[in-house]
């Protein structure tokens, strides 16, 4: 009787004993997984903020083209009033220039009228080198004008996609950061939220 009393004895002081250790391994167990939660909420708080940063930056670029399309479409528009503006030049003085000259290639005086005759193709020559000059500065307004133009709707469509973009992953954010400040207990208010007043 007394064996089995000792053997009672024993058994309860070797459950008396196992239930700290027991406790202390739920204890370590809640705290692992308590570090591992918090390690997930903090790297799902550090994603949320590099999306933000990038859709940020997108928004950046598509108003950078934006910028540079609106700079390209005027550049072109000026460039097209000085070329429209030089070619009625031209063309005044190639009139005033020509008008004696086809006077002289009627001219009873043979050597004279073929002086004038070469003086008029001459004169021919020079205003279709200079029209052709305007033609080339002409056609790169018009090039410079096409790209301002892809790069304003390349830029718009850009920004309304970086917008909405934007706005989620805004959410997304203040969503983590309060998940977290939950977890970690800091009571922090998320970026962008604000509590009213009374």
């Amino acid at each position: 009787m007394k064996t089995l009393l000792n053997f009672r004895f024993l058994a309860v002081m070797s459950f008396l004993l196992l239930i700290p250790v027991l406790t202390l391994a739920q204890t370590q167990a809640q705290a692992d997984k308590k570090a591992a939660e918090m390690k997930r909420l903090e790297t799902g708080l550090a994603n949320a903020k590099a999306k933000v940063a990038l859709n940020e930056r997108k928004l950046t670029v598509a108003d950078s083209l934006i910028t540079a399309g609106n700079q390209l479409v005027a550049e072109s528009k000026t460039e097209a009033k000085a070329i429209a503006a030089d070619r009625k030049k031209l063309d005044k003085d190639i009139m005033a220039k020509e008008k004696p000259l086809s006077k002289l290639a009627n001219s009873k005086d043979k050597a004279e009228a073929t002086k004038a005759r070469a003086d008029l193709k001459a004169l021919d020559a020079q205003y279709k080198l200079e029209t052709k000059a305007l033609d080339t500065r002409l056609k790169d307004a018009t090039k410079k004008s096409t790209t301002g133009n892809a790069n304003l709707t390349k830029g718009k469509a850009g920004k309304k996609t970086a917008q909405d973009a934007l706005k989620l992953s805004q959410t997304t954010l203040d969503t983590a950061q309060e998940k977290y400040n939950t977890a970690s207990g800091t009571g922090e208010e998320p970026a962008g939220k604000g509590k009213k007043k009374k």
